[in-house]
């Protein structure tokens, strides 16, 4: 597993202090078109992408009846069973690409950004709470518990109590675990549509000024979610 990411402040903290989503927060949560992203997914994908957007259309119409927590549920194993992992250069030749979910779901492969951002908008398409869901990145331990190497990597958090522990919706381990119970993974900083937020437990902050320059990406996400037809 590896993810990488064009932040070269990344593993350092200290220097994401400033840095927010600014005017994220006016940009809203596209709901889809489903005749329009099928279509898109046939001529672009064809025929088994064109299925995989079925299979989810039918598990978000199954999921809306749901409580919040089985939503969660349901939509993190829906995504690790259906979808493959693999590296951006292999799949978009690029180092660092966010794919929007109707190029995740059709190509049918994707690296952890991409899972924790599909994730993401298909809660929110299922009204789970903003304050509720939090992209994070974090440095993940590998090589056991004693091990110092770490590597990059994005999860999405899920706060039932938007002020207590999340539980982590992980692209490598289908089971949901609260935080207490992922002591291989480090948050950097975490971020949704309204903001972004640096350090963990009582030391966490939330950023309110700063340029939006370093977030450019996920400005660029949901322009081309317009237009994959999530309206």
């Amino acid at each position: 597993m590896s993810c990488r990411f064009n932040f070269p402040w990344l593993l350092a903290p200290r220097r994401v202090s400033g840095l927010t989503l600014g005017l994220l927060a006016v940009l809203t949560i596209a709901a889809p078109n489903i005749d329009k992203i099928q279509q898109l997914a046939q001529s672009r994908y064809g025929a088994k992408a064109t299925q995989m957007v079925q299979a989810w259309n039918e598990m978000m119409q199954a999921a809306q009846s749901m409580n919040e927590q089985d939503k969660v549920k349901r939509v993190n194993e829906f995504f690790n069973r259906k979808i493959q992992f693999g590296e951006d250069q292999a799949t978009w030749g690029e180092n660092d690409y966010w794919a929007t979910p109707l190029e995740f779901m059709g190509r049918g492969v994707g690296d952890c950004e991409d899972f924790a951002i599909t994730k993401y908008f298909a809660l929110r398409s299922l009204n789970v709470p903003n304050d509720r869901l939090r992209i994070t990145y974090v440095k993940a331990r590998i090589g056991g518990p004693r091990s110092d190497v770490t590597q990059a990597h994005m999860v999405l958090g899920y706060y039932e109590d938007p002020a207590g522990e999340p539980l982590i919706l992980d692209n490598l381990i289908t089971e949901l675990r609260p935080a207490s119970r992922r002591s291989d993974l480090m948050p950097v900083f975490s971020f949704n549509s309204e903001g972004l937020w640096t350090g963990s437990g009582a030391a966490e902050k939330k950023d309110a000024s700063g340029s939006t320059a370093k977030l450019s990406r996920w400005r660029d996400l949901i322009a081309r979610m317009q237009s994959d037809g999530f309206e």
